[in-house]
């Protein structure tokens, strides 16, 4: 054969597996400048990162997504937002987030999951902590939502019944007690009417109190002491999670024993509490998340509801108010602090 054209061909392959080399060599790189960033927009009603003070809620879906392979700097781009416990700021940073075109939307509660949907009928939305998105007019039904939200329930409403079973066996003589709740959220209707409904029969009224501020919240206190209730239920709240101290503190100094629904108010020192765990009920919405991202659509997601609810007593709250905690409600406690 030709010496020439064995030169030439030596040449081209040499010339072809310099240029393979290089694309193989360069192909993880161009990998990374083209792997999909996902937007991933959050909503909240107290701090959110890159605040001082984050809510460890909100860090609890964070590391949801990490667990499920989202890495922010890499795949992900988290655009946190929060009213800071202002809802008037709910309609203009939901349209925030919808301009931004972020891929989803968290939106934790009641009044922030409905004005997201108000302000996007199209972005898909993972809802957290929401009691009654049936009745809310959020989702057509809990196994299929049939709009573009779905996520997790915390059925508020039910646990409401079991609140007034566990006051009346720290206050057997129980005739009158109080519902503290924030007449913005659209849950507390319904918390309300249950807890109306298992007080009724027992001959137990009902007073009720509104605060949405934390100015208002101390007049609301005020306004109980001059009832002098045997007990208080606070109803379920973002807002309220955020100012547990301040709420805690003032049920004390009302001598006023009180149930909540999530643990950090039992652990900023309030009596009692009983609900979902904020943290792992936060932690359940990174599965949808990934779920849409992955191609799924709200509308087909069934609503999670809560199959655990825990209940957590203060005994030094119980002691500094006086009262004998029934044994069996120790025993059925899933934590008591000490």
């Amino acid at each position: 054969m030709n010496p020439p054209y064995e030169r030439r061909k030596l040449l081209l392959a040499l010339g072809l597996g310099t240029a393979l080399g290089t694309f193989w060599a360069a192909l993880p790189s161009l990998a990374q400048q083209t792997a999909k960033v996902w937007r991933v927009g959050f909503l909240g009603v107290r701090p959110v990162p890159p605040s001082a003070n984050p809510d460890p809620i909100y860090m609890a879906f964070l590391q949801g997504l990490r667990e499920l392979g989202y890495a922010e700097g890499k795949n992900l781009a988290m655009v946190w937002r929060s009213v800071e416990g202002n809802y008037e700021r709910l309609p203009n940073l939901a349209a925030e987030l919808v301009r931004l075109k972020v891929d989803v939307i968290v939106a934790t509660g009641a009044q922030v999951s409905r004005a997201v949907q108000q302000a996007t009928g199209t972005i898909p939305i993972v809802m957290v902590g929401v009691g009654d998105p049936v009745g809310l007019g959020l989702v057509a039904s809990l196994s299929r939502p049939g709009k573009n939200i779905t996520g997790v329930s915390n059925m508020s409403g039910d646990v409401s019944v079991k609140s007034v079973e566990f006051l009346r066996a720290v206050v057997p003589k129980l005739s009158r007690m109080a519902v503290l709740l924030n007449p913005s959220n659209p849950n507390d209707p319904i918390v309300l009417k249950q807890v109306q409904a298992a007080a009724q029969p027992a001959g137990i009224s009902v007073s009720v109190f509104e605060a949405t501020t934390a100015g208002q919240i101390d007049a609301a206190f005020a306004a109980i002491a001059r009832v002098r209730p045997g007990a208080l239920i606070v109803a379920p709240d973002p807002y309220y999670v955020g100012q547990a101290r301040q709420i805690a503190e003032l049920a004390a100094k009302s001598r006023l024993p009180a149930i909540y629904s999530f643990s950090a108010h039992a652990e900023a020192g309030g009596l009692m509490s009983y609900g979902e765990n904020l943290a792992a009920h936060s932690r359940r919405a990174a599965p949808y998340v990934d779920k849409i991202l992955k191609g799924a659509k709200p509308a087909d997601l069934p609503v999670e509801q809560p199959t655990k609810f825990e209940l957590v007593i203060n005994r030094r709250a119980a002691k500094a108010l006086g009262l004998t905690l029934p044994q069996e409600l120790l025993f059925r406690a899933d934590e008591v602090i000490e």
